[in-house]
């Protein structure tokens, strides 16, 4: 059990410092963004799936299930609202994206903001 709590660690700490090289190299925040939730959440299951194996009992389990679980659902609402909001201010780089499909409706409510006005 030994060897497997080690590798789970391992890979839960190089998934860490990747996220944290990605932070720091990358430009825009949708980049940014990207390179802070994908790893830190497979490492973070990383260390959850290390606890239950290093410690070698099932009562563990069920108090680490809800720690993955409201992880894995907060991240990536939390990730939209960051990602929204760097929209919203300009704060990404637009050569990097295929299709810009919120385009369209943010020109129509600044359309709209006008005739308002």
């Amino acid at each position: 059990m030994t060897i497997v709590t080690d590798v789970l660690l391992l890979v839960a700490a190089l998934l860490t410092v990747a996220a944290g090289v990605g932070l720091l190299r990358f430009g825009d925040a949708l980049s940014r963004l990207h390179a802070a939730t994908k790893p830190q959440v497979l490492g973070l299951l990383c260390v959850l799936a290390a606890i239950a194996v290093g410690n070698g009992r099932w009562d563990l389990v069920p108090a680490l299930v809800p720690v993955a679980a409201l992880q894995l659902i907060t991240i990536p609402v939390s990730a939209h609202m960051i990602a929204r909001a760097a929209y919203r201010t300009g704060n990404y780089r637009g050569d990097l994206l295929t299709t810009d499909e919120l385009a369209p409706a943010v020109e129509a409510a600044a359309q709209r903001d006008e005739s308002q006005d």
